[in-house]
């Protein structure tokens, strides 16, 4: 654990939401040290480092990854023992392996590796865009944290994968919804825009919802929270304050300009009251997927493999 006096400097300019190369991004100067590294606290989030929000650090679901292997009485590696939660081995054409998901350096590692020999699901596609893809060459992994929490400031520390992969950090609830703090596609090969982005959402899992997902009428909010670097390129700290009324989205200690998603916003003051929908327990995700629509690794943008890297997973609740 590190601990290390600092100081936050913001800066703003414009947001632009566009897909285009050249999108204005969030401005916030990273808290840094002589060798540009972002600096944290551990014993509070970094936007607060005075701590006036009353947080206290969830132990079972926050983690340092500085053990010599995963913490499994915290952490479920997908497909361990045959265990996948949610029956989701995967985006195709990439699956899930254990192998991928490994601590080392101080730090959790998903890995993206071309790996043609794995031992794919035989029969097992799905269908993007309409064309099926089967299971084959590239795999991922994905690990899930055991025990489930609901509201609090989730702030990880990570660098994305730099290929056509992405990086997550998402939610689950029981036959609810799902919180996608972001999906990072830090090495797209073409857009510059999606190599600074973090895609935000949040999806109903509940066939009773109007918007549920797979119905079409989804997801119930949607966006792409531009930032000033490529992903892929340094560790920073991305911070989610999630409310029973707002969610608030930070980088390095910064409230992003574009970040505040409101209950009241959303919902239109309570006229259209199924699109909040992450008032449940929630369990945390971090992995590495697959996406057709934006482009497949292919074995010569792998030789060696892809990471994912997360220094520390910190959680706080209110006291």
């Amino acid at each position: 654990m590190k601990f290390y006096n600092f100081l936050i400097v913001a800066f703003f300019i414009s947001v632009s939401f566009s897909c285009g190369d050249n999108s204005d991004v969030f401005k916030g100067d990273p808290v840094d040290n002589m060798d540009n590294e972002v600096v944290t606290n551990s014993n509070f989030p970094l936007s607060d480092p005075k701590n006036e929000g009353s947080w206290v650090l969830n132990t079972d679901i926050s983690d340092e990854f500085d053990a010599n292997v995963l913490d499994e009485d915290k952490w479920q590696i997908q497909g361990k023992d045959g265990v996948y939660k949610s029956n989701f081995i995967g985006r195709a054409p990439s699956q899930f392996s254990t192998n991928n998901a490994i601590v080392q350096d101080n730090k959790l590692k998903i890995l993206t590796k071309w790996e043609p020999d794995f031992n794919f699901h035989p029969t097992r596609t799905q269908t993007v865009n309409g064309v099926v893809y089967k299971y084959e060459n590239i795999t991922t992994a994905a690990v899930i944290s055991k025990k489930q929490f609901r509201y609090g400031y989730m702030e990880i520390k990570c660098k994305s994968a730099n290929t056509q992969i992405t990086s997550s950090f998402w939610t689950t609830g029981l036959r609810s919804s799902e919180l996608d703090m972001f999906e990072m596609f830090g090495g797209h090969k073409t857009s510059a825009s999606w190599r600074k982005r973090l895609k935000f959402n949040i999806i109903s899992w509940d066939p009773d919802n109007y918007y549920y997902q797979p119905d079409g009428k989804g997801p119930v909010y949607t966006d792409n929270i531009q930032v000033e670097n490529n992903t892929a390129d340094d560790f920073h700290v991305y911070g989610f304050e999630w409310t029973s009324e707002y969610i608030k989205i930070y980088v390095d200690g910064v409230l992003h300009p574009e970040g505040t998603i409101t209950k009241a916003a959303l919902t239109n003051n309570g006229a259209n009251p199924e699109k909040w929908v992450t008032d449940t327990d929630y369990w945390i995700w971090f992995d590495s997927e697959t996406f057709p629509w934006l482009g497949i690794p292919t074995a010569a943008d792998l030789p060696t493999p892809a990471e994912y890297q997360i220094e520390y997973i910190r959680v706080w609740q209110k006291s």
